[in-house]
């Protein structure tokens, strides 16, 4: 049986690179003859989330658009070069599909490959559809969303390429490990509870900024706190919890996210699409934290779907340290002591979960190909 590339285009974060890699772990069971190409960007973190899985990938010299003479002028030169490259992958390896992970990495071959014909289709994670996302409905066959309310954020004329298959995690998240195992693995105490803050892959200043500021007034018998700060923010929050005296596991990231969720009773975090698949699939109580700097604010309207079915609350970030600690007390204090109310967040964070959104990602662009057939 010969093999049959499938492109996955994106990067810059883990929120586009491991729902992609959970759709091409998929794709061995689904399409077996499947071998995926990722055409993603120069930032370390690609490498560092990449060269584990043993998957091929590109790096792809196109940067975001910065309205400077000079930042246009390096986004020009840098989109040239990037659609060489794709101009030259898609001659030489014919891909069966190409799916496109989001963001200003994606835009270049997904666009490239639907003016040739190849069947292509995006992930559309966030209830909003970004930027690059919206370019590009036009030119695919689907789009694959994580949530029913995006379609109030699409034109009525491209409804009919929604394909509501969840958000993709990693395939380890599937069925999360034993608590006890999880917690001896990542050095914690299996008999404590665990305080969970994360920024997602690059961390969060504001939030780490927040918690530090607070950590030191609450009332953590019986729990213990696992941060996830990011690498550029490692440092500080560590001084910060020695300074406070508080005892406290600081990484500044992890692929053993399985872990994480399964030993967290509670999390601070950001509201990223990814993340809120994490933690709904997980069943995981949350208090989110949406970033604050976009425009759109589409990590609050992810959150709001959470808060909307009773599986989170949202903090909405003040941008400023002690205002955002203060706004943070009252929720996680109302948590840290309420079992039973942790436990109906949990729940029902798994009624909206979908664990096999990978396998739904795979079949919708297996069964693109077998249409072109």
């Amino acid at each position: 049986m010969s093999e049959r590339t499938i492109i996955f285009a994106g990067g810059g974060t883990g929120g586009h690179l491991y729902p992609g890699i959970s759709v091409a772990q998929a794709f061995a069971r689904v399409m077996p003859d499947a071998k995926p190409l990722f055409l993603c960007t120069q930032r370390e973190i690609d490498r560092t989330i990449l060269a584990p899985t043993g998957y091929e990938f590109v790096e792809q010299s196109i940067v975001p658009p910065v309205r400077t003479v000079g930042g246009l002028l390096k986004f020009w030169k840098n989109w040239r070069d990037t659609k060489d490259l794709v101009k030259k992958i898609l001659r030489e390896r014919k891909p069966a599909a190409v799916l496109g992970l989001g963001g200003y990495a994606a835009g270049v071959a997904v666009r490239m490959a639907a003016e040739k014909g190849i069947p292509s289709a995006i992930l559309n994670p966030d209830v909003i559809p970004g930027k690059a996302n919206q370019y590009l409905i036009r030119s695919v066959r689907a789009v694959c969303c994580q949530f029913e309310e995006t379609r109030s954020h699409v034109s009525s004329s491209q409804h009919e390429k929604l394909r509501i298959t969840g958000c993709p995690i990693r395939h380890e998240m599937e069925m999360l490990p034993p608590h006890d195992e999880a917690a001896k693995r990542l050095g914690l105490d299996p008999l404590l509870k665990t305080f969970v803050i994360t920024g997602a892959s690059q961390g969060a200043a504001t939030v780490n900024e927040a918690v530090l500021e607070l950590m030191p007034s609450l009332k953590l018998t019986g729990w213990q706190v696992l941060h996830l700060s990011g690498k550029d923010h490692a440092e500080t929050v560590r001084k910060g919890y020695r300074e406070a005296k508080i005892p406290a596991l600081v990484v500044d990231f992890t692929p053993a996210m399985a872990d994480v969720w399964a030993v967290a009773n509670l999390c601070v975090s950001r509201a990223g699409a990814s993340s809120c698949a994490e933690l709904t699939a997980c069943g995981v109580p949350s208090i989110l934290m949406p970033y604050p700097f976009h425009k759109d604010m589409h990590q609050r309207a992810n959150a709001q779907v959470l808060v909307d079915h009773a599986a989170a609350v949202i903090v909405d970030d003040a941008k400023d340290r002690k205002q955002n600690a203060a706004r943070l007390r009252p929720a996680i204090e109302s948590l840290l002591h309420d079992a039973t109310k942790r436990h109906a967040m949990s729940t029902a964070a798994r009624a909206i979960g979908r664990r096999d959104a990978s396998e739904a990602v795979a079949q919708v662009l297996a069964e693109l190909v077998a249409d072109k057939k």
